[in-house]
């Protein structure tokens, strides 16, 4: 988020390594409430979502909540099983390897992901966030 002509956004605290992977259990708390609207809404303002299950980028409140309108159905937990954590000022990034137990059918669904955290507002946000079906 760009600061006001002649103002400057203040840096935010550093985070630990744990902390930034924590911000995944702020999403994943979202999925569990099985409201597209709280799950959007961890989103930024200029978000980027590439579902793991749609071929359409996400670029957008409105359409990032259309996503999971349909992908909540399934009544998803996530849970990471390798995480790699790159942070800088304002920013952070978490990726590597997650996995879902859809609550709906007991399905389990491994993937790769990547989310990038802006701090917006005062809040971590996520800016973008790519997922992908393992391909094995």
């Amino acid at each position: 988020m760009a600061a006001a002509k002649g103002e400057t956004e203040a840096a935010a605290p550093a985070m630990t390594d744990g902390e930034v992977r924590d911000l995944f259990g702020l999403w994943n708390d979202a999925l569990a409430t099985l409201d597209p609207d709280q799950v959007a809404a961890r989103y930024s303002k200029s978000p980027c979502l590439l579902p793991t299950v749609s071929d359409t980028p996400r670029t957008d409140y409105g359409s990032i909540k259309s996503y999971f309108v349909d992908f909540l159905q399934k009544k998803p937990q996530g849970v990471i099983l390798e995480s790699y954590v790159t942070k800088g000022d304002n920013w952070c990034m978490d990726d590597g390897i997650y996995e879902f137990t859809m609550g709906a059918t007991g399905d389990k669904v491994k993937a790769r992901y990547s989310f990038v955290y802006v701090l917006e507002d005062g809040k971590w946000q996520i800016a973008h966030h790519h997922s992908s079906q393992m391909p094995e």
